[in-house]
């Protein structure tokens, strides 16, 4: 480590011991009861900012957590930098009431308990002098207490407190179906993104903390604990996390196609077989290579590609994503959840979903990273294997996109939302875009999408929101064509269309129905061998087919439609098994 490094993680940790010191000698805000359980509103995200929270820019969030196993409790001192946008009397942000308030200050002056309130994990803070525009303030919160813990993480998240083989600590937080107000002050709303967080995270010192980012240092406290210094730019709200186990760090440097050079660094537990720990990280540099040349460069390259191993299966926590795999090969020839979490750096991290609304966004064009990457390494075959795995999962009961405002349990929950179809009928949504406007439209498309360019190139760019429309703009613009139809047929409605075939003599038509109005979709039909592509301008197309001809619709598993054979799978399936659970 340079001096200048040492130097700054000195100051981070002296600025990390003064806010603990000041936490304690503060009585103007003296510490409430907690609540025995988080509300409802903190256990779901992505409700409605309200006027305060949109006349506020989130400039930086400065976490300090000290985290203690022993008893399953945080104490932790949070510093948010905001500048208003417009009038402001008071700021607002979310976290929950399960944690006991120490001390509430604004830019240095203590509040008095009257000047806030947190009820159902909402805090509002009154400020003491009202801010215009442009004028900033810092609010730093003091709590502690025990964080809620997930019952089947990630799916219902929450802090993670765990044992390794060897009885070590385990831990980690996996937080994307509740938001951030599980552990830290924020505002829990896919735009509630800090400009900057800076994270100080203090374990006992036989752990690691690897978390967001870049490293800026440790510090040995000299009373068996150790601080772990990180600094991230425009982290996803859920993506901050929390790590902590008895980790080895395995490092190397990728060679980018776009000129950089990118920190590769996996922590994995101790304990691990180091061949079958080896194979996956010789794993990192070919998948890099695969969303570089299909997607652009790697958004984070000025901090790292980063990987720890997890007591949960995983989550898409930015530049150090979590992977709970086990090592598993499954003979698709790559491990899926490294693959599918590493695209969310691209689909989620550097282009986020300006609501849970648009939540496909993520999911579905990141899930379709995993055929494409499958034909990447072993052509066709494999690539089609997964997408017909993806089909035999659809439900289709509610669209990918409603058009109105969402929180994540809605869209996650499939007797309310989406839920899988997020993932399957987004990818094969994608797919059958793919297919229909050309290979470099596509591509372009995905670029122009992530990175709001079409020339990304490292330090041109920054993360950024997108929503549906934006995708449908930029598509038609790449495609040269409306295809306003498409997507509201695809994403707007939950039916899949129907492809319906009629034979009259010698003479075959189908036609398309069950859509949204027009829908121009050409199909491809073979018939006794022979190819053809009907253009189906009207919906409706006709062919020659002698009588007793063997006619095939769409051969080649180009279109995403209803098929019978499909229906009677998922209602065996449901009546024997039961639905199953999303991936993250």
């Amino acid at each position: 480590m340079t001096a200048s490094r040492l130097l700054l993680a000195a100051s981070f940790a002296a600025l990390t011991m003064a806010a603990a010191t000041a936490a304690s000698a503060q009585t103007a805000s003296p510490a409430r009861a907690p609540a025995s359980a988080s509300t409802a509103f903190t256990l779901t995200t992505g409700t409605p900012r309200t006027p305060e929270q949109l006349a506020m820019r989130f400039d930086k969030a400065d976490l300090a957590f000290k985290v203690m196993p022993e008893t399953k409790t945080i104490d932790a001192v949070a510093t948010l930098d905001f500048t208003a946008t417009a009038p402001l009397e008071q700021l607002v942000v979310e976290l929950d009431t399960i944690f006991a308030v120490s001390s509430v200050s604004i830019d240095g002056q203590p509040l008095d308990a009257s000047q806030w309130a947190n009820p159902d994990g909402r805090m509002t803070v009154t400020l003491p002098t009202p801010l215009a525009a442009g004028q900033t303030a810092s609010l730093r919160i003091a709590y502690s207490g025990a964080p809620h813990q997930a019952k089947n993480a990630p799916w219902d998240g929450g802090f993670v407190w765990a044992q390794t083989t060897d009885h070590k600590p385990w831990i980690a937080t996996a937080v994307q179906g509740e938001g951030c107000d599980l552990f830290w002050p924020c505002i829990d709303h896919p735009e509630g993104e800090p400009a900057r967080a800076d994270l100080h995270i203090t374990v006992p010192s036989d752990l690691s903390a690897p978390s967001n980012g870049r490293f800026l240092g440790k510090t040995d406290n000299g009373d068996g604990t150790t601080t772990w210094n990180w600094t991230a730019a425009h982290p996803d709200t859920y993506a901050v996390a929390l790590n902590i186990g008895p980790y080895v760090e395995m490092t190397a440097d990728y060679h980018s196609r776009f000129g950089n050079t990118v920190p590769l660094h996996f922590w994995r537990l101790a304990s691990d077989r180091q061949d079958r720990a080896e194979a996956l990280f010789a794993e990192f540099p070919k998948m890099l290579d695969f969303y570089e040349s299909e997607v652009g460069p790697f958004p984070f390259g000025d901090e790292k590609m980063g990987v720890v191993e997890t007591p949960h299966l995983g989550m898409e926590h930015q530049t150090i994503n979590a992977y709970g795999n086990a090592y598993k090969l499954d003979g698709k020839g790559y491990d899926w959840l490294l693959q599918h979490e590493l695209a969310h750096e691209w689909f989620g991290n550097q282009m986020t979903n300006t609501s849970w609304d648009d939540m496909w966004l993520h999911e579905g064009l990141g899930s379709y990273m995993q055929p494409l990457y499958a034909r990447w390494l072993n052509g066709d075959r494999y690539m089609e294997a997964e997408l017909a795995t993806m089909r035999l999962a659809l439900h289709n009961t509610f669209p990918l996109v409603s058009g109105k405002p969402q929180d994540s349990a809605t869209v996650y929950t499939d007797a309310t939302g989406p839920g899988l179809d997020l993932y399957n009928k987004g990818a094969l949504v994608a797919h059958s875009l793919r297919l229909l406007i050309g290979d470099e439209a596509f591509k372009r498309s995905l670029t122009r999408l992530v990175y709001g360019r079409p020339d990304p190139r490292p330090g041109n760019f920054e993360p950024l929101y997108a929503s549906t429309p934006d995708f449908i703009r930029i598509v038609n613009e790449e495609s040269h064509r409306d295809l306003g139809w498409f997507f509201a047929t695809y994403v707007y409605q939950a039916a899949l269309p129907k492809l319906v075939l009629t034979r009259d003599g010698d003479r075959a038509t189908i036609a398309w129905a069950d859509t949204a109005g027009a829908f121009p979709m050409p199909v491809e039909v073979e018939v006794d061998g022979q190819l053809r592509t009907l253009p189906m301008r009207d919906g409706k197309g006709d062919f020659t087919a002698p009588e007793g001809a063997h006619i095939i619709l769409d051969p080649h598993n180009k279109l995403l439609r209803q098929l019978d054979f499909i229906d009677a799978y998922q209602a065996r399936q449901r009546e024997d098994n039961g639905p199953p659970r999303p991936r993250h």
